[in-house]
């Protein structure tokens, strides 16, 4: 039995990224997720964003989010996925905590 976890991946786009090139990754990570046995698959355009600090001197960037299920294997393939993806500036995974209907989860 394989162990699936809640996990969210926010990516920053560059900011002179097309729409067609925007809709295609998004397109493609959602693929991937999905061919890679990833369950409940939701994406979320965050949209174009002031950055805190400017990444590879870009100080806008897009956002997009991804909610999904699936094991850490899936999370480690996507990730160096991104690191190969020159049009991804930075991007970010972390595993969410579920809580669990009638019990409480405290810090």
């Amino acid at each position: 039995m394989i162990i699936l976890n809640t996990y969210e991946t926010i990516y920053i786009l560059k900011p002179d990224v097309t729409d067609d090139i925007n809709l295609s990754l998004v397109k493609y990570y959602k693929a991937l997720l999905k061919e890679r046995g990833a369950i409940n698959i939701l994406v979320q355009h965050r949209g174009r964003r002031h950055l805190s600090y400017n990444i590879s001197h870009y100080y806008d960037g897009i956002y997009v989010q991804m909610n999904y299920q699936a094991n850490g294997n899936l999370v480690k393939f996507l990730e160096k996925s991104m690191r190969f993806n020159d049009n991804i500036v930075r991007y970010l995974t972390v595993k969410q905590r579920k809580n669990i209907p009638g019990k409480l989860i405290s810090n």
